[in-house]
């Protein structure tokens, strides 16, 4: 109970503290690229459980039906505007959420 206390205080402050660069952050996704802001994939957490991730879109719309699920340097279906995310690892701020 106390661990979860902490860090549900500390994504918090670090939500609110950092909500001016995702809001930078979706308005160049959303200028650079049709589609949506956010990336949502299923992922096993912590005892087998399934969670939704989040994280700011950084390749083309339905790029999984474009090619490999794996994506290496100076894949075409990665935007410009993802690759400087990826860059500064800025794309996985709305991990946060999680």
């Amino acid at each position: 109970m106390g661990k979860r206390l902490i860090d549900l205080a500390l994504a918090s402050a670090m939500l609110l503290a950092l909500s001016p660069l995702m809001l930078i952050c979706a308005l160049i996704v959303k200028l650079s690229s049709p589609g949506p802001i956010v990336y949502r994939a299923r992922r096993v957490g912590l005892g087998g459980r399934p969670f939704t991730m989040y994280k700011f879109r950084s390749m083309v719309r339905d790029a999984h039906k474009l090619g490999s699920r794996v994506t290496a340097g100076g894949d075409p279906r990665v935007t410009k505007a993802g690759r400087m995310l990826r860059r500064f690892r800025l794309d996985e701020l709305p991990q946060l959420i999680n």
